[in-house]
């Protein structure tokens, strides 16, 4: 199936939307400002080892302190040997080279591994191993020794380092691999060069802006067409595909269009609805995704689908759809960690089975590693998906001010009650000659009508008088009492 890849560029940020069919299947967004850190690779500095965690944290320049776990940790235990403890491996002060494969997550630091990968168009270039594998997405064994056999042709002759052949790979020659081949060694001898002489904490590699990424990680056979809306970036692009993606430049196109490009394909209306708890389904269902910081959980409901012939199919044909839906919807909100979907309770086996496969099936055009477990006893589907970055709700959205990120706010009558038992706990530690509250006008209005008859016998009951003061600026959550 042709995609489409859409790339909207503005100083502040860089957008970048997969489209197939006139639909978004992936969405990416960058920062100028918080542009991220995954394969960056840095010279950090031990800061402390936690033998009883088996890791460490690791100075590499940020505002925390990065965490590098034991397994992590590239040559430690050879072949048939266990690895020796954290502390025998690490010390504090240690300098070392270590690149991020995790972003900082919400009050967690950057995960990171001592084992260097540099990516390239075909190819993922690893210095410090000797073998040649190829991506398992390649299925075919044939097609496997092919390509292992191209690659090898391709290696200069006394060439050290190890490779993982990349699955946009379908028809490449040898040439092909020898160009990948220099561009990496290129990016080596740079980083090490750096090396020789950086302080730790130091920055060594940066990984490609996202507006390059496009055409080494998102450009496949499959791709129609890229459109870029911005001059400069469109001739930076063009400059790298010259060089290291030639079939990508037949494909691109300079939008110049008065119209937004992502507002002409519906991006926008599309990012809007991604970031909503509610999924409407074409048929008439609909999901419901709550994204915790535990888990992220999916909720399948028939909605306003009544169906044709009977219950069970109605119940089928909702789950069939959800199941693509669901798939999609984890590549635009890029939602990561453990993921429970509970689809409708189905009791036809048959149907069971075809809406784990369907399930399935859409998962597999995720470019990010997933697991998914059948059926469990009640009912519900379980899947890992990696997180490797901050989903989308937390780049675009922040916790609300006045439920504090809880969906919920206390009702006027709740705040009511409490700035009622607010009074009696003052009036019984200090004497004041008045007590004034002040609160939302919502909160106002209802000691003013409903709870007016409590307001007066709490004055009655402290023996000072209660005046009010509505302040605009509070939420209906907030309140003062203030002794007079």
């Amino acid at each position: 199936m042709k995609e489409e890849i859409l790339v909207n560029m503005t100083p502040q940020e860089t957008r970048v939307a997969v489209m197939q069919m006139g639909v978004v299947q992936d969405l990416h967004i960058e920062r100028s400002s918080g542009r991220g850190i995954v394969s960056n690779v840095y010279l950090g500095r031990v800061k402390r080892v936690l033998p009883g965690m088996q890791s460490a944290f690791i100075d590499i320049g940020l505002e925390r302190s990065a965490f590098l776990h034991v397994a992590d940790i590239w040559g430690n235990g050879g072949e048939g040997e266990a690895p020796k403890p954290i502390e025998k491996v690490l010390s504090e002060g240690q300098t070392l080279m270590v690149q991020v494969i995790k972003e900082p997550i919400g009050t967690k630091g950057a995960r990171l591994s001592t084992q260097i990968s540099m990516a390239g168009r075909l190819l993922v270039f690893l210095p410090q191993e000797t073998h040649i594998g190829v991506s398992q997405r390649v299925e075919s064994v044939e097609q496997r020794e092919v390509l292992k056999n191209k690659l090898t042709a391709a290696l200069p002759e006394g060439h050290q380092g190890g490779y993982i052949i990349r699955t946009a790979v379908e028809a490449v020659d040898e040439p092909d691999f020898a160009a990948d081949i220099r561009y990496l060694d290129k990016l080596w001898q740079s980083l090490q060069q750096t090396a020789r002489t950086a302080a730790a904490p130091q920055l060594l590699y940066q990984e490609l802006n996202i507006s390059l990424r496009v055409l080494r990680d998102l450009f496949t056979s499959n791709t129609a067409r890229i459109l870029v809306d911005s001059r400069n970036t469109f001739q930076k692009m063009q400059e790298f595909a010259a060089e290291y993606a030639q079939a990508a430049l037949n494909c691109m196109e300079l939008y110049a269009s008065i119209r937004p490009l992502f507002d002409l394909y519906g991006v926008e209306e599309e990012i809007e609805r991604a970031l909503s708890k509610r999924v409407d389904l074409k048929s008439g269902g609909y999901l419901i995704i709550d994204q915790t910081e535990a888990m992220t959980t999916v909720d399948v409901n028939t909605g306003g689908f009544v169906g044709l012939r009977n219950f069970d199919d109605t119940i089928f044909k909702t789950n069939l759809e959800a199941a693509q839906v669901v798939a999609r919807q984890l590549r635009l909100r890029n939602l990561g960690g453990i993921i429970i979907c509970d689809f409708i309770d189905m009791e036809n086996q048959e149907h069971r089975d075809a809406v784990l496969d369907e399930l399935k099936k859409s998962l597999a055009r995720d470019h990010t590693r997933i697991s998914v477990s059948g059926f469990s006893s009640l009912g519900l589907v379980e899947m890992t998906r990696k997180r490797t970055r901050e989903s989308l709700a937390h780049v675009l959205c922040e916790s609300c001010p006045t439920c504090q990120g809880r969906g919920e706010v206390k009702t006027a009558q709740t705040v009511c009650y409490e700035i009622l038992r607010e009074i009696v706990r003052e009036a019984r530690q200090f004497s004041a000659r008045e007590y004034r509250i002040l609160a939302s006008q919502q909160v106002i209005d209802l000691f003013l009508e409903e709870e007016s008859q409590a307001l007066a016998q709490l004055s009655d009951f402290i023996g000072k008088p209660i005046s009010m003061q509505v302040e605009t600026l509070y939420s209906q959550e907030q309140y003062d009492v203030i002794l007079m």
